[in-house]
């Protein structure tokens, strides 16, 4: 406990997130450019455009939430990193089953916003059918960077409080971004 107790100081904190943030500015750059190639079809369905704070906030919440349980789980003791442990699967379905869930209400919000404000360029059926694609791949992608994220920070005795949040909502920002967009070029 010695060792978490010299992190929690501010310059501790500091010293441990800088190289850190400084990475993922650079990340979340490169989600904007990515961002910036699809502006035509964007501009073409607006529907899509709805889309993309959502999609990506939602992608972000959802490795948030698993982050925080873990990193919870990680401080009493009862996370192990096996492949039989069954609060990683637990918590796994349980991502998986959100964003399942709660994707397709998107999507359906994102068109019905969309129709009231100005009329729609795609199906209803088709921006549903995004949504929950992306949104079951981001859910699986969150999965995997929170997991990778939580054993490097166990890995390099880093405190998960401090560093798995931050790092999983930027890349989960990025992947937002690139899955939406993937989907969009196979279901459009």
């Amino acid at each position: 406990m010695a060792e978490f107790a010299s992190q929690w100081s501010v310059s501790g904190i500091v010293r441990t997130m800088f190289p850190i943030l400084v990475v993922l500015t650079a990340i979340e750059l490169g989600s904007g450019l990515v961002l910036d190639t699809f502006e035509g079809t964007l501009l073409q369905y607006p529907s899509l455009l709805v889309l993309v704070p959502v999609t990506i906030g939602m992608a972000g919440n959802l490795g948030s939430i698993l982050a925080a349980r873990f990193s919870t789980a990680f401080h009493l003791g009862l996370l192990s990193f096996a492949a039989t442990d069954d609060r990683l699967a637990g918590n796994a379905i349980a991502t998986v089953a959100l964003a399942v869930t709660l994707f397709p209400l998107v999507g359906a919000g994102a068109w019905l916003l969309q129709a009231v404000i100005g009329g729609t360029a795609l199906p209803l059926r088709t921006v549903v059918l995004v949504a929950l694609v992306s949104g079951s791949l981001l859910a699986v992608l969150a999965i995997v960077v929170t997991t990778v994220t939580t054993y490097a920070a166990y890995r390099f005795e880093l405190d998960p409080d401090d560093v798995v949040i931050p790092v999983v909502t930027n890349v989960c920002d990025v992947l937002g971004v690139v899955v939406l967009f993937g989907a969009v070029r196979v279901l459009v």
